[in-house]
């Protein structure tokens, strides 16, 4: 059973289809906005590690080489790749923060929400 993703072009959260069969016609909607304007994305497929090898791998000093912390597109690049690896969804306002990293902004606006949130 084929599953496919989309990011919603107009509330931009991602949004999934799973399908009985290949060839059955999709007209994805947004479940979250009603949008018909999505974006297909490439999903991501399943490689079985186990909970330590994700751990170990997080704990290597490699995956900090190259990061920047003075630069919000490295530190971004580096989250991306750390939620990657964790393999879990880590949600809209994660990519949210992400992408205002990756645009140069240095992230203030996502924390602000995200701790006005949080009371």
């Amino acid at each position: 059973m084929p599953i496919y993703e989309y990011r919603c072009d107009r509330c931009r959260r991602k949004v999934t289809l799973l399908t009985l069969r290949i060839s059955e016609p999709l007209e994805p909607v947004c479940e979250h906005c009603g949008s018909t304007a999505l974006t297909r994305l490439l999903s991501r497929f399943a490689m079985l590690r186990s909970e330590e090898d994700r751990l170990d791998a997080l704990a290597d000093d490699a995956a900090l080489s190259g990061v920047d912390e003075n630069d919000p597109k490295s530190v971004a690049r580096w989250m991306r790749k750390m939620g990657q690896e964790l393999g879990e969804d880590a949600g809209p306002e994660f990519d949210e923060m992400v992408e205002e990293l990756e645009a140069g902004d240095d992230g203030e606006k996502g924390a602000e929400a995200a701790s006005e949130d949080d009371f």
